[in-house]
């Protein structure tokens, strides 16, 4: 389909959302002073004509023209509102279903038919209660993701979790492992807030640390100013890492096969310059006291129309004596494809991938995020049978740059004998 088309005809959807949205908030506040409606009435075309400008200068910019947090913002600028409005549509649009069916029965019951003083004329007017719903509705969404972006976005939470594993050596007993996953350094735009997180997870004192993935959203040079921050992450046992779906700059219009390739290359050596171990498909023994588990890490392997680039049935080779082995996988969908069926004596996966779609409810045994509906295992612990997988929820965020509910996390994983 014609580009040129497609932004003119979206033009056209967003302005008729707005011009919608207008007739309702128009009727909701027809009772208040002529002056105060004046007011509101320009804070809506104007606050409109930014959105709506910002959208259309987005299109008509080339994509590198701006950087990667400055695009972020600006998206974020356009469809929050918009995301706002369209739960306002769908709150009038049932108000003007009930106007409809009532214009349809006028036709049958005349004398029931609501008449405009002074006119004889039938007339079905707006629901007062559900055009205010729908302003006061639309608005309140929007605070709250405005919300999610000044305080959600490095409210950093240490979430802890127990998990025994029955053939766990003694030497491991109580081993406190650390978990960052789907950092997503382009998108960060406060440093100072970044580097409390770290702080926060070093304060754990943990004994090895893994992370599980999405380093960038798309290219290398998004770490090079969080470097400093993230190479404080250290571990006894070290630090050990596996790539994510976005690492690989799968995303990104590249000039040519050999940017791309140099950007992976990049990315690895981003890892080295951190301290992180990064693995590869295959595995590798961790040694405490004489005793040893095995660490199997995978490259991104997805379901669906995400890349498949790992081979666990390589990176499991030679494996089998490890009385413990714990896998590294980016997206949890891993888990239950190929581990579940395949690998019985992997007792532990992590992972993380979903960012628990960075929009929930988590208030005491209530957990709900839409996200929930693409992955069975989308945050925080999964068993089945002696198998255990731990979805992390992300420690950055992406496309929108807040979190409303599901907050960044870093999981501090203690291993028990069972």
């Amino acid at each position: 389909m014609n580009r040129t088309f497609v932004f003119i005809f979206l033009t056209f959807i967003l302005f008729a959302i707005d011009w919608y949205v207008w007739q309702g908030l128009r009727f909701a506040i027809r009772n208040l002073a002529p002056l105060t409606q004046r007011w509101i009435s320009g804070a809506y075309w104007v606050f409109t004509a930014l959105t709506l400008g910002a959208y259309i200068m987005m299109q008509l910019l080339p994509p590198d023209y701006l950087k990667s947090t400055t695009r972020t913002f600006i998206v974020a600028f356009i469809a929050i509102p918009y995301l706002s409005k369209l739960l306002a549509v769908f709150l009038l649009f049932l108000d003007d279903i009930r106007r409809f069916f009532q214009w349809i029965a006028s036709f049958f019951f005349p004398s029931a038919a609501p008449v405009s003083p002074g006119t004889g004329e039938t007339t079905i007017p707006r629901s007062q209660f559900l055009a205010t719903t729908a302003m006061v509705a639309g608005a309140g969404l929007m605070g709250t993701f405005a919300y999610g972006i000044i305080s959600g976005a490095h409210d950093y939470r240490i979430r802890r979790v127990r998990i025994p594993l029955k053939n766990l050596p003694k030497a491991f007993d109580g081993i406190k492992i650390a978990q960052l996953s789907d950092i997503h350094s382009g998108s960060f735009f406060n440093k100072t807030a970044v580097k409390g997180g770290v702080e926060m997870l070093m304060k754990e004192k943990p004994d090895i640390a893994f992370f599980t993935g999405d380093l960038v959203n798309d290219r290398a040079l998004e770490v090079r100013e969080y470097i400093d921050i993230f190479n404080k992450v250290k571990a006894p046992l070290g630090v050990h890492s596996v790539l994510g779906n976005h690492d690989y700059g799968d995303y990104f219009q590249w000039p040519s096969i050999e940017a791309k390739t140099s950007n992976l290359a990049d990315l690895r050596k981003a890892h080295q310059l951190l301290g992180w171990n990064l693995m590869l498909d295959e595995n590798r023994a961790i040694r405490v006291d004489g005793e040893e588990i095995g660490l199997i890490g995978i490259q991104n392997w997805g379901a669906g129309n995400f890349a498949k680039y790992g081979n666990l049935e390589k990176a499991y080779q030679h494996t089998e004596d490890f009385p413990v082995k714990i896998l590294l996988s980016h997206d949890p969908s891993h888990w239950q494809a190929q581990v579940l069926p395949k690998y019985k004596d992997i007792d532990l996966a992590l992972a993380g991938h979903t960012h628990g779609m960075q929009f929930g409810v988590e208030i005491g045994g209530l957990k709900w995020s839409p996200v929930q509906y693409r992955y069975k295992q989308w945050a925080g612990l999964y068993t089945e049978n002696d198998q255990h997988l731990y979805v992390n929820r992300g420690f950055g965020y992406l496309g929108y740059p807040g979190r409303v509910g599901i907050l960044p996390e870093i999981a501090i994983i203690e291993l028990v004998r069972a």
